[in-house]
């Protein structure tokens, strides 16, 4: 147990986290900065790790400027005594009162939280995907950035969203053929949105076409990849044309996604009012857990949450002039996100027509689609908990992260998560630990 008690704890060191925690430490709060990963930035700023010697950590970023600026602050920080960052710690469990459990620093207390969890990837699946050489399109980049390392020599990016502009871009930086990049979002879609995209949005995007031109690499809208082929690892992939043609493409690696969705393991999924505040008292939320908004967004959120949260925690009315700049910024990108939501999207046809019934649906338990799509129409399975009882998917490691989405596409229902008592695997050592601590307290 650490016993230390705080002003605030923020959870997540992404950008979000990182402005927040920034600005309470600004107002004086004294701040805990709690995140799983080993060095701060999220997965936005993730940096090689020191042992590596970047030479140009820079040089596989965005906004590197950015980084810069909000580094040099939160160490000035931490230097202070304002900030306490604890990396590496993985926050199990966040009970009432503010105590935040983490299984590598024990108990932390706070008079205020806020959730800056970020979000994760959304893949669907499809014959083959569960071979190597087959990575999410985060988890392309994320080897690149954190470890200076490739998926492979020759590689497709497919899926959809804005994220596979910079993951195939910044993969040919590095070296890598990009022997395909398919996007199944319709290109007309975003022209009637143009309007709506703010101009350093449709700058950023002119930048990344200008590079996937340089390395020759050409956008293939209206694409899906629809299998992965191979023995020992991926070694093609079979894209499908809006005119239902198929084109197979030689790889030995796969980066695929699909977007991103909220990670509210710690507290369920919620909205914020016009602060970053939640239903709960004393508990704020900014980023990618509130709605997946990207970076710019998620560091405006994180900006208001801190200050509201600096203000109301020493029982002051806050003064949304104060962040009246980041609220119109915050408001902007919103629309902007919805956006995007509306464009890149899967066919509807999708499940029925590329996931096949012996395609593996759930990893972990290895439940093909055949017995999900037989658990729906003999079984009258109607939502995804039932299809879990039936056949097991969702029951395995990940508790449904991974395959929540695809099996509920699969049934045709509608996905929403379930919720999970803890946020993380824990021994049951560390849950008997605590059980005999709250008993002790209780005796008299």
């Amino acid at each position: 147990m650490t016993g230390e008690r705080y002003g605030l704890a923020v959870v997540g060191a992404g950008p979000a986290g990182i402005a927040a925690a920034l600005e309470a430490g600004d107002a004086g709060l004294r701040v805990a900065l709690v995140d799983a990963a080993p060095q701060a930035g999220g997965q936005f700023y993730r940096q090689p790790a020191p042992g590596l010697r970047a030479r140009r950590p820079g040089a596989l970023h965005h906004a590197w400027g950015t980084w810069r600026r909000l580094r040099g602050r939160l160490e000035a920080h931490i230097e202070a005594g304002r900030v306490t960052h604890l990396p590496g710690c993985q926050v199990w469990c966040l009970e009432p009162g503010f105590t935040l459990h983490t299984l590598e620093a024990g108990a932390i207390g706070a008079d205020g939280v806020v959730l800056a969890t970020g979000g994760y990837e959304k893949v669907l699946p499809f014959p083959g995907w569960t071979l190597p050489g087959v990575v999410t399109a985060g988890g392309a980049q994320a080897m690149l950035k954190g470890g200076l390392v490739l998926p492979g020599r020759t590689v497709v990016v497919a899926g959809t969203g804005p994220l596979l502009l910079p993951v195939a871009a910044g993969l040919a930086a590095a070296g890598a053929r990009v022997a395909a990049l398919a996007e199944a979002a319709d290109p007309r879609d975003l022209l009637r949105h143009a309007t709506a995209v703010p101009l350093g949005k449709a700058v950023e995007g002119a930048v990344y076409a200008a590079r996937l031109a340089r390395h020759g690499i050409r956008v293939r809208w209206r694409h899906t990849v629809v299998a992965a082929h191979g023995v020992d690892r991926v070694e093609a992939v079979t894209l499908a044309g809006p005119d239902g043609a198929r084109r197979r493409v030689a790889c030995d690696a796969l980066a695929v996604g699909h977007g991103l969705l909220p990670h509210t393991d710690l507290a369920g999924s919620f909205e914020v009012d016009a602060e970053q505040r939640t239903p709960t008292p004393g508990v704020w939320a900014a980023g990618e857990v509130t709605g997946v908004g990207g970076a710019e967004l998620a560091l405006a959120e994180g900006e208001i949450a801190g200050r509201s949260a600096a203000a109301r925690l020493r029982g002051r009315e806050p003064d949304p002039a104060a962040w009246a700049t980041a609220a119109r910024r915050r408001e902007r990108l919103r629309r902007f996100a919805a956006v995007l939501d509306a464009v890149y999207r899967l066919p509807g046809d999708w499940a029925e027509s590329a996931v096949t019934d012996d395609t593996v649906v759930c990893r972990c338990e290895e439940v093909p689609a055949s017995a999900v799509r037989e658990a729906v129409r003999d079984l009258g399975a109607g939502d995804l908990r039932t299809v879990k009882l039936l056949t097991r998917a969702g029951m395995g490691w990940c508790q449904g992260r991974v395959c929540g989405p695809g099996v509920a596409a699969v049934a045709g229902c509608p996905f929403t998560d379930p919720g999970r008592p803890l946020a993380r695997p824990v021994p049951l050592g560390l849950l008997a630990g605590q059980a005999d601590e709250e008993e002790e307290r209780e005796q008299p």
